[in-house]
């Protein structure tokens, strides 16, 4: 059974840096690339970031360039997301997904359960 079970998430401070963590499961982590996507209270889902099975490739959503960091330990099959100069915008539950992609697509289609991130002083 694939799971991914993310931690990490809590209150950040605007300015303030935060490192979210996916553990998966039930499947070979170095075959797939993976991504981090997100959802805003009252709002859709918005793409944050995505890495190739190797993590020789990554890629951001425009508002994270700069801020975010994306990044994987294959050997301890963990995927991280280095959340830096935190925004109150940046508040939103946030997911781990395991992604698929063809030559100009991509799909999700495993997700974990989401963590909280909430940026406030």
């Amino acid at each position: 059974e694939v799971q991914l079970v993310e931690s990490g998430g809590g209150l950040g401070q605007p300015g303030g840096s935060l490192r979210l963590s996916c553990a998966p499961s039930g499947f070979t982590f170095d075959d797939y690339a993976m991504s981090w996507v997100r959802q805003a209270p009252g709002k859709g889902l918005e793409w944050v970031s995505a890495i190739s099975w190797n993590g020789l490739s990554t890629y951001y959503g425009e508002s994270m360039k700069g801020r975010f960091t994306i990044s994987r330990d294959n050997a301890k099959n963990t995927l991280y997301l280095q959340m830096n100069s935190l925004k109150s915008e940046d508040t939103a539950v946030y997911y781990c997904a395991r992604t698929n992609c063809g030559s100009s697509w991509c799909e999700y289609d495993y997700w974990g359960q989401g963590t909280q991130v909430t940026v406030s002083s």
